[in-house]
C-alpha cells in the first residue's frame, strides 16, 4: 500500500497494491500494522455501504460528541470526496482536500476524527464502502452546507444541474456557525 499524505497532511490518500490477472483482482484495503506504521492508528467498529444517484452531494457530515474517523472507498462507480478540517486548533482549519475515487482507480481515503465530511457522485451511481472509528449517534450528527463560501469547495461539474440531497444536508450550517472541535 502506498500512503500519500494530502496537503491537509492528517487526511491521507491510500493506494492499495492491486494484483490482477485473467481471473479478477484481488487488493487489501486493511492491515493494522501497515496503516500504524502510516501514522493512522485506527480502531473501526462499524462498517456501512451506502449507494447515490448521479448529481447527489452528501455531507458534510460529522458528529460534535462521538467524533468519527472514516476510511472510505468507492467500490462502483465515481465520486468526488471531500474533507473539510474543522478543528479550530489547526493551522488547517476551514480549509478542505478532495480526491476522485473510483472503482477503477481503487483508491481508499483516511478521514481522521475532527473532519467533516462528504462526496458528490459522479457516475450514475456510486456504492461506498466506509469503515468508522465510533458508531453513527444521530444526536450527535451535525451538518456543515456544501456550499459554505468560507469554504469554497470546487465540486466537479456542480453548474451542470443542482445537486440532489437530503432535507438534512439542504439544513446544513455555515462553518462560522456551526459547533466544531477545540
Amino acid at each position: 500500500m502506498d500512503f500519500t499524505p494530502t496537503r491537509i497532511p492528517d487526511v491521507i490518500v491510500i493506494d492499495p497494491v492491486v494484483y490482477e490477472d485473467q481471473r479478477g483482482f484481488l487488493m487489501e484495503t486493511w492491515r493494522a500494522s501497515r496503516f500504524m506504521e502510516a501514522g493512522i492508528d485506527a480502531r473501526f467498529v462499524q462498517d456501512i455501504h451506502s449507494r447515490s444517484a448521479k448529481g447527489t452531494v452528501r455531507g458534510l457530515h460529522y458528529q460534535i460528541n462521538q467524533a468519527q474517523g472514516k476510511l472510505i472507498r468507492v467500490i462502483r462507480g465515481e465520486a468526488f470526496d471531500v474533507a473539510v478540517d474543522i478543528r479550530k486548533s489547526s493551522p488547517t482549519f476551514g480549509q478542505w482536500v478532495g480526491e476522485i475515487l473510483s472503482e477503477g482507480n481503487r483508491k481508499l481515503i483516511w478521514v481522521p476524527p475532527g473532519f467533516a465530511h462528504g462526496f458528490m457522485v459522479l457516475s450514475e451511481f456510486a456504492d461506498f464502502e466506509y469503515r468508522m472509528t465510533d458508531y453513527y449517534a444521530p444526536q450527535h450528527a451535525r451538518s456543515i452546507r456544501w456550499d459554505d463560501s468560507e469554504i469554497a469547495i470546487e465540486w466537479p461539474g456542480i453548474s451542470d444541474h443542482a445537486p440532489l440531497m437530503s432535507d438534512a444536508d439542504s439544513d446544513g450550517v455555515a462553518l462560522r456557525d456551526a459547533e466544531v472541535y477545540a
